[in-house]
């Protein structure tokens, strides 16, 4: 389990080829002007593509780029509006000469966004809704040979459930509206929604019971990034939550974790080569850049 500082160049046609070998960091660029942790930083074209150039740079695998906050008390925007957000980015990205060779993933539940950033450069489609919200994404994403990231939501947290029943629950529709629409098994990756539709507590058990979410057999991603519940456990400010996160990311890398979805990317290049050192002291360090 290793970060190699080298990667092989991804491919439209299976743009999360290494899963499986190594856990992948997805970097998150957020193109809105109300996101919880750094709305309105990178709503410009010009501004979004220098912050893609840096995750580029740290280290990053995929960049997630998104159009709508998700932020409690978030005001919903138009599938016009967010396209419009989004595509432009997107269209730049994939011009610029630094940031072009990383995948993009399009962080939407609208069938219309997704398309549209399908067409101008996207390759996975990140769902908050787990194809549940329009099940046409799911559709379109099948068109466009795209990976999907169904991730676990709820319109209320119910403190009383077993996150692993409700999990199942969840995502055994999602599944099968993304077979349905000729999506194979391989282009599913799970989403435990940390922040979403859940208690704070229920958060946290996710992590800690990744081994059963992974026995689903599909890849896993964590984005516990700057969230609330860190905020809780700490007393910090959104701003001063890089150490909980990375503790929170490292332990779900631990437990088998395939993808971490963050904010902060060098600083995960390191933790993860750090937690590869641990699980594989040998081959990590035979494989570390100070070797």
């Amino acid at each position: 389990m290793t970060h190699a500082a080298a990667k092989a160049p991804p491919t439209a046609a299976d743009p999360l080829a290494d899963l499986g070998r190594r856990p992948l960091i997805m970097g998150v660029l957020n193109v809105t002007p109300d996101s919880f942790s750094d709305g309105g930083r990178f709503d410009d074209a010009a501004r979004a593509v220098a912050q893609a150039r840096l995750l580029a740079a740290e280290g990053a695998d995929v960049l997630d780029v998104g159009g709508e906050s998700t932020r409690p008390g978030h005001a919903p925007v138009s599938a016009e509006e967010e396209r419009a957000r989004v595509v432009p980015v997107i269209a730049a990205l994939r011009r610029d000469g630094e940031a072009a060779a990383l995948p993009i993933s399009i962080d939407t539940y609208k069938a219309a966004t997704a398309r549209a950033a399908l067409e101008a450069g996207a390759a996975i489609v990140n769902d908050i809704w787990g194809l549940q919200r329009e099940p046409e994404i799911a559709h379109v994403a099948a068109a466009h040979g795209a990976p999907v990231i169904i991730m676990h939501n709820r319109e209320s947290a119910d403190p009383t459930l077993d996150v692993i029943a409700e999990f199942r629950r969840f995502f055994d529709v999602s599944i099968a509206i993304a077979r349905a629409a000729g999506i194979p098994d391989r282009h599913i990756v799970l989403d435990i929604g940390f922040g979403f539709g859940k208690s704070r507590a229920q958060n946290l058990e996710a992590i800690r019971r990744l081994p059963e979410l992974k026995a689903f057999g599909y890849p896993v991603l964590v984005g516990a990034s700057r969230k609330s519940t860190l905020g809780v456990l700490t007393g910090r400010p959104v701003e001063q939550r890089l150490a909980a996160t990375i503790a929170s990311h490292a332990v779900a890398l631990s437990l088998g974790a395939d993808i971490i979805r963050v904010h902060d990317v060098a600083a995960h290049v390191d933790a993860l080569r750090v937690v590869a050192g641990i699980l594989d002291p040998e081959g990590a360090l035979a494989r570390a850049p100070g070797a």
